[in-house]
């Protein structure tokens, strides 16, 4: 998420000149114009923005000595490359717009840091298109290449964030994480003797605890940031039930809930053949899968998870809540 990033920008040259000096604290890098043939897209070219509004573009990327944590390299008109730590030293001001391909989750307090500046932060939906853009205009498999294959990316394929989506994307991942340790030791605890397992059994447990706790504070969570959370919760019937929680609010944070076509399609309930390739978010698909386990069992039908599905759209559309994001 992720969120992800994050996940897992957008293309319009400058449209004012930084204040003056606004950048000297960044280190600075002058490329040799826009060799590549750099395009920016119709959407985007011809969009209107307010007076001094920039466009930053950013491309984060591990460190290249150790690989340890990410840098960001931007630009804000393709020929001039700069580079930051962290998102919040990015000179941007009150209005500016950054657009990322992803938001790492170490980065997310940075993010927020912008977003509570006034910044409109953006993020690129789907990974594959840099590639796509980058062979379409030929430019170099590097930072300035991808981050100028942003900027001709249609805007239309870029999410734009917020706060809530940034913390809840956080403590679910971190629900997650608790998850696959879990998943891992009690697969291990099956190959070994009865007298080898105390140990991983006492592990197993506090996991639990751990998984209990969290769950709890993430629907806690969801339900002070997300105004229908707590009626979705209400009309499923699952309070008290804290892995349902934690699975409802990541179901509720992930998709743009625009109609229900789009938000059927995010979780991947449509005819499919042997050829067909799975929906595009496999993870939040299975939190939608362990939602419908709680209120159907082990064996529930495909049908029934496009009926709670529905179930939660139908309350979203009735409570007027618009995409959570």
């Amino acid at each position: 998420m992720g969120l992800g990033p994050s996940g897992k920008a957008m293309a319009e040259m400058v449209v004012a000149a930084p204040a003056p000096g606004s950048m000297n604290s960044t280190n600075s890098i002058e490329g040799a114009g826009d060799g590549f043939g750099c395009l920016t897209s119709p959407d985007k070219a011809h969009a209107p923005v307010g007076k001094g509004v920039n466009r930053f573009f950013c491309d984060v990327h591990r460190r290249a000595r150790n690989g340890e944590g990410y840098r960001i390299t931007f630009s804000v008109d393709g020929i001039t490359f700069k580079h930051v730590d962290g998102f919040a030293e990015i000179p941007v001001k009150a209005g500016d717009k950054v657009f990322a391909d992803v938001i790492p989750l170490q980065h997310t307090d940075g993010a927020v840091e912008l977003l509570r500046r006034g910044v409109e932060l953006y993020c690129l939906s789907r990974l594959t298109l840099i590639k796509e853009k980058r062979e379409k205009l030929k430019l170099p498999k590097t930072t300035r290449g991808d981050i100028k294959a942003l900027m001709s990316i249609e805007e239309r394929w870029f999410r734009k964030l917020s706060e809530d989506f940034l913390i809840m994307r956080r403590m679910i991942s971190a629900y997650r994480s608790l998850q696959r340790t879990h998943q891992q030791l009690v697969n291990k605890c099956k190959s070994l003797s009865e007298a080898e397992k105390y140990v991983l059994k006492l592990a197993i447990e506090t996991l639990e605890n751990q998984m209990n706790d969290m769950a709890k504070q993430i629907a806690e969570e969801a339900g002070r940031r997300y105004p229908a959370y707590n009626k979705v919760v209400e009309v499923l019937g699952i309070h008290g039930k804290q892995s349902a929680l934690a699975a409802l609010a990541e179901v509720l944070t992930y998709p743009k809930w625009h109609s229900w076509r789009g938000t059927r399609n995010y979780f991947g309930l449509w005819h499919r053949d042997r050829k067909t390739r799975y929906h595009k978010s496999k993870i939040v698909r299975q939190a939608l899968e362990r939602l419908v386990m709680t209120l159907k069992g082990y064996n529930f039908k495909g049908r029934e998870l496009e009926e709670v599905l529905k179930t939660i759209w139908l309350t979203l559309k009735t409570q007027k809540t618009g995409p959570l994001a």
